[in-house]
């Protein structure tokens, strides 16, 4: 009998590399001559950025600033959920930035479509949060990833556990 072989697609973001672009950003910003002094900052709580400026336009800046800083270190900012902006204390503004981890049902089911739609001898099944993909051709399987690379998924996804 044949050997099975397999990967697993899940969607992850590193936060220790969330935190360090947190603290290259606010460096940036207390040196900027466009944020001298402004009410800025960005934190993390939980799964869930926190920006809060002056007002809306320093905001787009703000968000700007961490945006790169967050590409530059790797972090896939499709995984970022922005909530609506609301009145904080003092006069500012804040915005809330969820950070997706794992992959919904919603995203699951575009993926499971994706594959079957492939036409490869592969099978996919759903666990917790991540995909398992398993099939007899590791060529069908790596086929399968490129693909899966090329489509336009909402979210990041990684490839893990190859065997």
């Amino acid at each position: 009998m044949a050997k099975e072989n397999s990967f697993d697609i899940v969607s992850k973001v590193d936060l220790s590399e969330v935190t360090n672009a947190i603290n290259i950003a606010m460096k940036e910003i207390q040196t900027r001559y466009d944020f001298k002094g402004s009410k800025s900052e960005i934190s993390l709580q939980d799964d869930e950025l926190v920006l809060v400026s002056d007002d809306e336009f320093k905001m787009k800046q703000l968000k700007d600033v961490l945006l790169g800083k967050l590409i530059k270190r790797g972090v896939a900012i499709k995984n970022l959920e922005y909530g609506k902006m609301e009145n904080a204390f003092g006069g500012t503004v804040r915005q809330r930035a969820k950070i997706v981890q794992g992959i919904d049902k919603e995203n699951a089911k575009k993926i499971n479509t994706l594959i079957k739609k492939s036409g490869l001898k592969v099978k996919s099944q759903n666990q917790d949060e991540q995909i398992r993909v398993t099939g007899k051709n590791r060529d069908d399987l790596q086929q399968l990833i490129s693909l899966i690379k090329e489509a336009d998924l909402p979210i990041d996804v990684q490839f893990v556990n190859y065997r």
